[in-house]
């Protein structure tokens, strides 16, 4: 795959939605050419340049932080993830970033300040949260005994479940303890965590703060490199900093070092009057962004459905917690990325027992001219050999499930074969959550 040359963007003034979705797309890493061979230092690029990845429990094809990696650098040997996410003293750590995701370690400290806030919610009043004879009792727990999943902890424990996602007492506690920053995932074991005290398993450094001010200024600055070109809502949704005053300080602060370069991007408009906007001085406006990839819902690159409206014109819900008769598109659909623009859906089902990957359904993305089924026939051969898959079959619902057929070749099955059960919800801070909606 070639690239196209870029052009660089010094004082530009205005960008046209084509180009504002190429900036985007290069940002966030499409339309390089794929290496050969996927090693532990494309996977680490990678991830720096979205500077997180976000963790979903849904595993109908794979788990959502796998998908950003593949969608960018085709099949992996996911163990190769693994390795550098889940290993003792791993380069990267889970944390309340966007939502539930791994960062660098070296990342923790910016987020000290969402760590004190966690902890002055106990003294507030009205907390319904653990007592603070269970936190006493947990912490207990991990300094005699180490690292801990909720099962060890929580074996004889007859009483009463809280409101906290019907979760046990102890649970709630791991949870907000690692909300606090007292706590941290020191692995998991399948996709259980694994708790540990934080300086029990993190290196002094990683423990530090950073003054408030500071952390968020450059939270702002590494959104604006993830997202090429952002509006202020961008930049407040990419950590989840829920504090726009803040976030407008860091922009007017990075604007006066030169970082940020006020834009303004035709269509990007509310109540009739055009969205403020910045360009990250790094940024480039390829003349054309080559490739395909599926993306999960996910992904940066449309995890924030304001902003996928406002780049692809794409609309998108997760219909997981939608009865299966009310489901507009399939129970987990990804987004096809073909060029700079958004052409279809898909919903996949990896059928481990069959060896088979499964099309629950195949859609055209309305108002795309770009053909849904020619990427499509490369994108899920590749999915099926990541996913270590023998065989595709397509589903007969929706429009584009003969076209994707036809260009696979493919033997086709019947019905909507659904999960057996309904995902876990993801988070459980309730103040955060927007389930699964991103």
């Amino acid at each position: 795959m070639s690239r196209a040359p870029d052009t660089l963007t010094p004082m530009r003034e205005t960008l046209s939605r084509a180009e504002a979705r190429r900036v985007a797309l290069r940002a966030q890493g499409f339309g390089a050419p794929r290496p050969a061979r996927v090693t532990a230092v494309h996977l680490r690029r990678e991830i720096d340049r979205m500077a997180t990845l976000q963790i979903d429990s849904v595993n109908v094809f794979a788990r959502s932080h796998y998908m950003p990696l593949f969608s960018r650098l085709g099949p992996y040997d996911t163990t190769r993830l693994d390795r550098l996410v889940f290993a003792a003293r791993a380069p990267y750590v889970e944390y309340w970033a966007h939502q539930a995701a791994f960062i660098a370690a070296s990342d923790r400290p910016l987020f000290a300040f969402r760590m004190q806030q966690y902890r002055d919610r106990r003294s507030r009043p009205g907390w319904t949260g653990p007592s603070a004879e269970t936190l006493d009792a947990v912490r207990g727990e991990l300094a005699a005994r180490g690292p801990l999943r909720p099962a060890q902890i929580e074996q004889g424990d007859a009483r009463a479940r809280g409101p906290w996602w019907d979760w046990s007492d102890a649970k709630s506690a791991l949870e907000h303890l690692w909300f606090a920053g007292e706590v941290v995932i020191a692995g998991r074991r399948g996709f259980e965590r694994v708790y540990a005290l934080a300086e029990h398993v993190m290196a002094p450094e990683h423990l530090a703060s950073v003054d408030t001010d500071a952390a968020v200024r450059e939270l702002v600055r590494r959104a604006a490199r993830a997202y090429g070109v952002a509006t202020l809502s961008d930049l407040d949704d990419y950590w989840r900093i829920r504090d726009q005053r803040a976030v407008a300080h860091a922009v007017h602060e990075l604007v006066d070092a030169g970082e940020l370069v006020p834009v303004q991007v035709e269509g990007w408009q509310r109540g009739g009057r055009p969205l403020r906007a910045w360009l990250h001085r790094d940024a480039v406006v390829p003349r054309a962004v080559d490739g395909a990839a599926l993306l999960t819902p996910f992904d940066p690159l449309v995890w924030f459905r304001d902003r996928a409206e406002r780049l692809f014109d794409f609309t998108y819900r997760i219909e997981i917690y939608t009865p299966a008769e009310k489901r507009r598109f399939g129970y987990y659909s990804l987004p096809v990325l073909r060029g700079d623009r958004i052409v279809g859906r898909i919903d996949l089902k990896a059928d481990r027992a069959a060896s088979t990957l499964r099309v629950q359904s195949a859609w055209s993305e309305s108002g795309v001219a770009a053909d849904v089924a020619e990427p499509a026939r490369t994108l899920l051969r590749d999915a099926a050999l990541w996913q270590g898959l023998e065989d595709i079959t397509v589903a007969r619902w929706g429009d584009a499930a003969d076209a994707v057929a036809t260009a696979l070749a493919a033997p086709r099955h019947e019905g909507r074969a659904e999960p057996a059960q309904t995902p876990a919800p993801v988070t459980a801070d309730p103040d955060l959550t927007q389930a699964t909606e991103g």
